[in-house]
C-alpha cells in the first residue's frame, strides 16, 4: 500500500517532506530525501527529446521526490544556458556539448555538471527539396524504387561544387556551435570529403576554409528557414525533419542513428554550485529523471503513443501529433511515403541511455578539438580530468539504488561496475573506430580536421 500524499504547497514543503515515509506499490518502505530545495524551475527547448521532464511532471515522480518543478520553454539554447548560469533555471535540458564548453570555457565560464544523460539517437539531416532533386541521381536505389540508406555526403558534393562554381555559398542551418547537431553535421559531411570549416581565436563562425557554410538557427525555425531559401539544409531534432516531410518543403537525407549507432544526445545540466548546495534535491530530481526515462521506453515503447499526445501540448513541444508520432512510434519518414521502421530513432532508457559516461563527453572533447574549438593540442589524461569534472556517475547509481531499493527498479537496469567508458566501437558511417580513452589517436584517423599539435592560424593550419 502506498501511503496517500498531498501536495501542501509552495514554501515549507521540504519541513513536511523531510519526515514523510511512504511505502511504495510494492511494499518496500522508502524514506524521502531530505530536500534542500523543493521549488525547482527547468527549462527546455521545444524539442521530442525534453520528454523525460514532461513525462516526470505529468506522472507524478517529480511530486513523488517531494519537488514542486515548473517547467519553462526557453527561446533558444544560448538563453537557455545563461539563465542557468544566472540561478534564473534551477537547471535544463541541455545539449550535451553545454555543460563541457561551459566548464573549459568556451563561449561562455561557468562549471556546469550532469547526473544525466536524457536519451541517445534523435536527430536528423534534412536538405530542400530543389538539393535533393539534384543528389538524388548520385544515390544508389533498390529495386523497390526507394534509396538505399544510409545516403552519404559524397552524393552532395557534386552540388555543392556546382554552386561553388557559380560563385554561390552552399549554406546549412545547426542549432549551436557545441551542439551534437553541429558536430553530427560536420562528422557527415567530413566523411563524404566535404570540408565543414574550423573555428579559430579570430574567427569563430567556425566557417574558416570551409565548402559548406553552417550557421546557428533556432530549431523551431529550421523549417521556415529552409522554406526561406535561406538555407539549403539543416541538421536538427524532431520533430522539425518530420516537419519539413509534412509541409512538402524538404527531404531528411540521414538520421543521426546511422552517422553513428546510438549515439549520446541531451543531457540535464545544471551548475556545480548548485549540485554542491543541493545535494539530496539533485539527487531526488535525478530519480524522477530515471523513473521518466523507463516509463518511456517500457515494454518496447507501448507508452510512446501516451508520451506523443502529452509532448503535443502547447506547453511542451506544441506540434502537430502526427508529426511527433512519425519519429517517437517506431518509424522515421524520409520522403512522403518512404516510411522506414527506425525503433531506436529515440532511446531514453534501453543500452544505459541515461548513465553518464566520461566516455560520451570525451567524444565530444575530440570533436571541439577536430574543429578548432579547442585550439591546441592536449594530452589523453586532459580529455579524462574534463569529462569526471562534468559528468556525475556517482550521483547517477546513487539515485539509481534508492530506485531499486525502493522497488522501482531493477538491479539489471543500471551499469554498476563500469569504469564510465563504453566498449570501444566502429558503428560510425566511414567505419572509424572510437575509444574514448585514446582520443588523440582517435583524431589522427580522421583525413579532414586537426590532429596532433596542429592550430588554425588565420586561414591557415599550422603544425604538423
Amino acid at each position: 500500500m502506498r501511503e496517500a500524499r498531498t501536495f501542501i504547497g509552495r514554501g515549507g514543503i521540504a519541513a513536511a517532506a523531510v519526515a514523510t515515509v511512504l511505502l511504495t506499490a510494492s511494499g518496500a518502505v522508502a524514506g524521502m530525501l531530505d530536500i534542500e530545495k523543493d521549488e525547482l524551475k527547468f527549462g527546455f527547448i521545444k524539442l521530442t527529446d525534453m520528454a523525460p521532464l514532461a513525462i516526470a511532471s505529468e506522472k507524478g515522480f517529480f511530486d513523488d521526490e517531494g519537488l514542486y518543478v515548473t517547467l519553462e520553454p526557453q527561446a533558444n539554447w544560448k538563453v537557455l544556458l545563461d539563465r542557468v548560469i544566472t540561478g534564473e533555471l534551477d537547471g535544463a535540458h541541455m545539449l550535451a556539448g553545454q555543460p563541457i564548453a561551459a566548464t573549459i570555457g568556451y563561449g561562455t565560464q561557468a562549471h556546469i555538471v550532469t547526473p544525466f544523460s536524457m536519451d541517445l539517437n534523435g536527430n536528423a539531416i534534412t536538405v530542400s527539396n530543389a538539393v535533393w532533386a539534384e543528389m538524388k541521381p548520385n544515390v544508389p536505389h533498390g529495386t523497390d524504387g526507394w534509396p538505399i540508406r544510409p545516403i552519404k555526403a559524397e552524393t552532395l558534393k557534386p552540388v555543392i561544387e556546382r554552386m561553388r562554381a557559380e560563385g554561390r555559398p552552399f549554406r546549412m542551418g545547426m542549432v549551436f556551435p557545441v551542439s551534437t547537431h553541429n558536430y553530427e553535421l560536420r562528422y557527415w559531411l567530413a566523411a563524404g570529403g566535404i570540408h565543414p570549416g574550423f573555428y579559430g581565436a579570430s574567427d569563430t563562425s567556425g566557417q574558416i576554409r570551409a565548402e559548406a557554410l553552417l550557421s546557428v538557427t533556432p530549431p523551431p525555425q529550421m523549417p521556415a528557414t529552409l522554406e526561406a531559401g535561406t538555407i539549403h539544409g539543416y541538421s536538427v531534432g524532431e520533430p522539425w525533419n518530420q516537419a519539413a516531410v509534412f509541409k512538402g518543403i524538404g527531404v531528411p537525407v540521414i538520421t543521426d542513428y546511422e552517422i553513428w549507432k546510438n549515439n549520446p544526445e541531451k543531457v540535464f545540466g545544471i551548475t556545480a554550485a548548485f549540485a554542491e548546495e543541493n545535494p539530496n534535491t539533485t539527487l531526488a530530481l535525478t530519480k524522477a529523471l530515471i523513473r521518466a526515462a523507463m516509463w518511456l521506453d517500457a515494454g518496447d515503447n507501448a507508452n510512446r503513443a501516451e508520451a506523443v499526445e502529452i509532448l503535443a501540448r502547447p506547453e511542451y513541444v506544441g506540434a502537430d501529433p502526427e508529426v511527433i508520432a512519425n519519429s517517437m512510434t517506431g518509424t522515421f519518414e524520409y520522403e512522403k511515403g518512404d516510411r522506414r521502421p527506425v525503433p531506436d530513432f529515440n532511446v531514453f532508457f534501453r543500452y544505459f541511455a541515461t548513465y553518464p559516461y566520461y566516455s560520451d563527453a570525451v567524444w565530444y572533447l575530440t570533436q571541439m578539438r577536430r574543429w578548432g574549438q579547442v585550439a591546441e593540442a592536449k594530452p589523453d589524461g586532459w580529455y579524462d580530468e574534463m569529462a569526471r569534472k562534468v559528468y556525475l556517475p556517482d550521483v547517477y547509481l546513487k539515485a539509481a539504488r534508492l530506485l531499486v531499493e525502493e522497488g522501482k527498479a531493477q538491479e539489471a537496469d543500471f551499469p554498476w561496475t563500469t569504469d564510465g567508458y563504453r566498449e570501444p566501437t566502429a558503428d560510425f558511417i566511414d567505419g572509424i573506430a572510437y575509444d574514448g580513452r585514446t582520443p588523440n589517436a582517435y583524431l589522427e584517423k580522421f583525413a579532414i580536421g586537426l590532429r596532433g599539435d596542429q592550430t588554425v592560424d588565420g586561414t591557415s593550419v599550422a603544425g604538423r
